[in-house]
């Protein structure tokens, strides 16, 4: 069973010079080509289509920007007609697709610290995006939040992130787990049969939030995997991946804000104490960087905000909630001063944008 669920991470070190902040390996995207061929689309037209080289999903060791991911997902969508087409792709990546960090998973000697790995280590290869994992009650969360600004297709983006995360939990907890509620930061879909059939567990849409719920208990169980000596071994070994790829700071808080802003912990103090860095050092380093604290909050809050409003029905004042304002107003103040526009209005016109979008996306890709 190991050898067909672990595969090791190649020799060569994943590209990550991609243009633009976010980027990720295309391991978790390798379910596109099969699911596009079996509704009779020809991958290598949709991957054009987004202006992405043909070959790009040979090896998944290649990276490509965050955003170029989205865009992908989306124009599968648009050319199968599938409005699920994240969940598909997601259930074709499983623990192995995230290389040796996987394996550093499979190996740990709990649930807990395999989490735990993986919240700490995914930026070496996924950046625009950050796994949450949280403890409330009787009650344990693994989701996903997107920082990436202006992240196109983010609704699919989430659709299969949370099918691999639900992959990840059956080979750390095996066949007998099961989620209590899966959420996500999207509207409810026309059709809820594909992920009532996978998730068998309770399902909500137009939550704040993209994230699994399961009992806590399951925190303590130990991996198959795991093998104490191996388990030293790999968490060596992505130290040294990690001084390989530094983070700069500025994407060290923006990280970190994503996981803070849907709450009150959305603090310069918050993100001192857990960079574990003085203020005035962090204040020093993020102006060297041409930005402050408060333009990367701001920023956060914006794309949160503008994920919520294109993707979810909730109100301005849930969602103005959700982002730890005072009120709607207080809410629709920032929004004005981040778009010139009101929260209604800027959702109105990107519903319409849309629309007319896919009309005009729905004819290039040829369908065979």
């Amino acid at each position: 069973m190991l050898t067909g669920l672990i595969r090791q991470l190649p020799t060569r070190r994943p590209n990550v010079t991609v243009m633009g902040q976010g980027i990720v390996r295309v391991a978790a995207l390798l379910g596109v080509s099969p699911i596009l061929r079996a509704r009779g689309v020809e991958p290598a037209d949709v991957l054009a289509s987004v202006g992405l080289d043909p070959g790009i999903l040979d090896h998944p060791d290649n990276c490509i920007a965050y955003s170029s991911a989205g865009r992908l997902l989306q124009r599968c969508a648009d050319a199968t007609g599938c409005m699920h087409v994240g969940l598909l792709v997601g259930q074709h990546a499983d623990i192995s697709s995230l290389g040796m960090l996987g394996e550093l998973m499979w190996r740990s000697p709990s649930v807990h610290a395999a989490l735990r790995s993986l919240t700490l280590h995914l930026h070496l290869q996924t950046r625009g995006a950050v796994v949450t994992h949280g403890i409330e009650g009787r009650s344990a969360t693994f989701g996903f939040a997107i920082y990436q600004l202006g992240m196109p297709g983010a609704a699919h983006a989430y659709d299969r992130v949370m099918a691999h995360e639900f992959n990840i939990m059956r080979a750390l907890c095996g066949p007998r787990w099961r989620p209590i509620a899966v959420s996500f930061a999207h509207a409810k879909p026309r059709d809820v049969r594909p992920y009532r059939q996978f998730f068998g567990s309770a399902l909500r849409f137009n939550a704040d939030r993209t994230e699994i719920v399961f009992s806590k208990s399951w925190l303590e169980h130990a991996p198959p995997g795991f093998d104490a000596e191996r388990h030293r071994a790999l968490e060596r070994e992505m130290a040294v991946q990690a001084l390989l790829r530094p983070d700069d700071l500025a994407e060290s808080v923006r990280r970190a804000l994503r996981t803070m802003i849907l709450g009150d912990h959305a603090s310069e103090t918050s993100i001192c104490k857990l960079l574990s860095i003085p203020t005035r050092t962090l204040r020093r380093q993020l102006a060297a960087q041409g930005t402050t604290f408060r333009k990367l909050l701001e920023e956060g809050r914006y794309e949160v905000a503008r994920q919520l409003l294109a993707d979810t029905e909730l109100t301005t004042a849930e969602i103005a909630d959700a982002l730890d304002y005072a009120d709607a107003s207080a809410f629709t103040r920032a929004f004005r001063r981040w778009t010139d526009t009101s929260p209604a209005a800027w959702r109105a016109n990107t519903l319409a944008t849309t629309r007319a979008g896919k009309r005009q996306d729905l004819t290039p890709v040829d369908s065979r």
